[in-house]
């Protein structure tokens, strides 16, 4: 009997299937590539069956049409962490941001913080033992799909099945629709010479055997291209990209040395392209686990060597770094990076770095200033910072006192805003700086 057959009860048309949210439901959706395409298209076109509907949503990848001007009585929509399509809902008030930890979500929704009426999945096939695999984005969206009232899947024939804690009975679920549709591609980054010089020095702060986290980007995948000779490195990261794949074809991502999950990479979702797509697929060298377990700084702490890459906007001398807005413009959110930046920091030889392109606005702004500007919150605080990286340096800012950290900044500051920096450093500390 295939699983058509078996679930004939529950296989639904895409609009019968929104029918069952209701006006004042609270519906999640798995972020990025793992996004119900076909039921949010549809949950749109119903929105005028709807009052009220809240959607809660982290790194949007589409359109965000839910979230555009005159949706507003239709949809609520509260951004846990945003993205391009969602930026000017939330800067405008059409929308709301909520701060958090990514490893709490899936506890936000447990505990009744954001309790969960409707969970939108997308999905693999099922396989002989009636269970789909969450794919391409495991996250929050397992926890949300433990505690909703009512779990809508498409079941997509072009998800991956990829392996570990990653998988849903059709037993669990309560409406299934079929899609046939490619996951959604990430375009791979244009790395240019500023970040190759950041990803040199960061890989110059890897040594074999060391388990690594690194986001999607210009400066992870850069930071990548300088890893070809090093031995038997680890993945215990939030997410991963393709280059990590051209890195385990040869052999130099083998997870052998590490401490936990031993020869696996672990990884709460991806999104790359269908290179990425196609190799975790049924691999068993690849295990997916939710947010809650693989962004726990109490998970990551058990890995030795353990070395997290991360960005931010901006970093003042004092090492309170920013990574989520522009003043109290929000521009993304804070995602894993304190939950990695703690884990590396309670782990054996582990090694927490920032980086991060000297300037922005085509070099007119320092990234690097005297202090953040009244309103822009503090993402990581000084006294979790470890390394800070830019094209024009590495500055080891833990155990270093005020003075230290600000004169360690200012030497990878970019040139032409060394001046200024200096100024406020001698106004703040009441002494000359010494270059």
């Amino acid at each position: 009997m295939n699983w058509e057959e078996l679930c004939k009860d529950k296989i639904v048309s895409v609009k019968e299937a929104v029918s069952k949210i209701k006006s004042g439901d609270r519906v999640v959706l798995a972020p990025g590539a793992g996004e119900a395409v076909e039921l949010m298209k549809a949950l749109v076109e119903n929105k005028e069956n709807y009052k009220d509907v809240e959607i809660d949503h982290m790194l949007p990848i589409g359109k965000c049409e839910y979230a555009q001007p005159g949706m507003e009585k239709y949809f609520k929509y509260n951004s846990l962490f945003v993205g391009g399509g969602s930026r000017d809902a939330v800067n405008s008030g059409r929308a709301d941001y909520t701060p958090c930890f990514f490893y709490e979500i899936p506890r936000m929704f447990k505990e009744g913080y954001l309790p969960v009426d409707v969970a939108l999945v997308q999905l693999s096939v099922p396989d002989e033992h009636g269970f789909c695999s969450l794919g391409v984005s495991n996250t929050y969206i397992k926890g949300a799909l433990e505690c909703a009232k009512i779990v809508i899947a498409e079941i997509n024939e072009n998800t991956p099945r990829v392996l570990g804690d990653c998988s849903i009975h059709v037993s669990d679920i309560d409406y299934m629709v079929k899609t046939s549709y490619p996951i959604p591609e990430m375009k791979k980054p244009n790395i240019g010479e500023i970040e190759k010089a950041i990803g040199k020095y960061c890989a110059s702060l890897v040594e074999d055997g060391s388990t690594l986290q690194l986001g999607i980007g210009a400066i992870p995948d850069a930071v990548l291209l300088f890893l070809k000779d090093k031995k038997d490195l680890g993945i215990h990261s939030e997410l991963i990209s393709d280059g990590v794949v051209e890195l385990a074809k040869a052999g130099v991502i083998t997870n052998k040395r590490k401490t936990i999950h031993k020869g696996k990479s672990v990884v709460a979702f991806f999104m790359g392209t269908k290179k990425l797509y196609d190799y975790i697929d049924d691999n068993p060298m690849v295990e997916s686990y939710p947010v809650d377990y693989v962004n726990d700084p109490r998970v990551i702490m058990q890995n030795y060597k353990m070395v997290s890459i991360n960005s931010c906007v901006e970093i003042d001398l004092m090492g309170q770094v920013c990574a989520e807005s522009i003043g109290r413009k929000q521009i993304s959110g804070v995602g894993g990076q304190i939950d990695f930046i703690r884990g590396t920091s309670m782990a054996k030889d582990g090694k927490s770095i920032i980086a991060m392109p000297s300037t922005a606005a085509k070099g007119k702004v320092s990234r690097i200033v005297p202090l953040l500007q009244t309103g822009t919150p503090v993402t990581t605080s000084r006294n979790d910072i470890n390394y800070v990286v830019t094209e024009y340096g590495i500055a080891q800012l833990k155990g270093k006192t005020l003075k230290q950290r600000a004169e360690a900044l200012i030497n990878i500051a970019h040139p032409k805003f060394r001046e200024e920096l200096i100024a406020a450093y001698e106004e703040t500390f009441k002494c000359s700086y010494k270059k």
